[in-house]
C-alpha cells in the first residue's frame, strides 16, 4: 500500500506500459509517426490513451466530443473503444496536424466515426447548441488552448448528458500550477482548478496521469 501516488522513474514506466499497455497497430505506428513532429510534445501518453478508451467503455459512450486533436491520437484511441454506431465530433483548427491523422484512422478502420471539424471549437460547440444538441453527448475530451478551456468546459457542460464525462488534460502543466503563475497559460489552468473544484455541478477528481487529467461527472 502507499499513501500517495508513486513517482515513476524510466524503469518503473517502462514496466507499467509492458505490462498494461495494449495498442492496435495504427496507434504505435501513429506515436512513433508524431514522436519525431516538431510539436510531438503535445501528443498524450499511451497509458492515458488508454485509460481514455476505458472511460469510454465504461460508461457505454457513443457520442464524444473532442477539443483539440493534433495528430489524432487521442481521437484513435476513443474510436477504437467506441461502438461500430459511434461518434467523435472532434474539433481543431489545424489541417497541418490533422492530416498527419487520417491515413492512421484509416488504417484501424475507425474514420467513418470521427467527424472532424476545422474551426474555432467555441463556434463548433454553439452551432451543436443552437441546433439543440444539448445533452446528447456521453463523453467530451479537452486538450486545446488553455486560455479558451473555461469556455470548452462550460460548452461541454451543456453538452454532455446527465452522468456523462469530460476529461480535461494538462490540469497539471508540469507542475507550474502549483506555483505563482509566470504566464496565462498557467494562470488559466489555476483558475479552471479552482473553480472545478468549487463546482457543485459535478463530481470530480484529478488524476496524475500523463501532464495531469481531471474528471469532471456532470450531476
Amino acid at each position: 500500500m502507499s499513501s500517495r501516488t508513486l513517482n515513476l522513474d524510466d524503469t518503473l514506466y517502462d514496466y507499467l506500459l509492458s505490462h498494461s499497455l495494449r495498442e492496435h497497430p495504427a496507434q504505435t505506428a501513429l506515436r512513433a509517426a508524431t514522436s519525431s513532429h516538431a510539436r510531438g510534445g503535445m501528443q498524450i501518453s499511451p497509458e492515458q490513451g488508454q485509460f481514455m478508451a476505458l472511460l469510454v467503455k465504461l460508461t457505454g459512450a457513443r457520442q464524444t466530443i473532442e477539443i483539440g486533436v493534433f495528430t489524432g491520437y487521442s481521437a484513435l484511441s476513443v474510436a477504437l473503444a467506441l461502438p461500430e454506431d459511434g461518434h467523435i465530433l472532434a474539433c481543431d483548427i489545424s489541417d497541418e496536424y490533422t492530416r498527419i491523422a487520417r491515413p492512421y484512422w484509416e488504417q484501424a478502420k475507425v474514420a467513418h466515426k470521427i467527424d472532424l471539424q476545422l474551426a474555432p471549437a467555441l463556434t463548433t460547440l454553439d452551432a451543436r447548441l443552437a441546433a439543440g444538441a444539448a445533452g446528447q453527448y456521453d463523453f467530451a475530451f479537452i486538450d486545446a488552448d488553455k486560455s479558451a478551456y473555461d469556455g470548452y468546459y462550460e460548452r461541454c457542460l451543456q453538452l454532455v448528458r446527465r452522468g456523462g464525462l469530460i476529461a480535461i488534460d494538462n490540469v497539471l502543466w508540469s507542475g507550474s500550477v502549483a506555483a505563482p503563475a509566470e504566464d496565462a497559460d498557467t494562470a488559466a489552468l489555476q483558475q479552471l482548478n479552482l473553480k472545478l473544484h468549487d463546482d457543485e455541478r459535478i463530481d470530480l477528481s484529478m488524476l496524475p496521469i500523463g501532464d495531469g487529467l481531471t474528471l469532471a461527472r456532470k450531476r
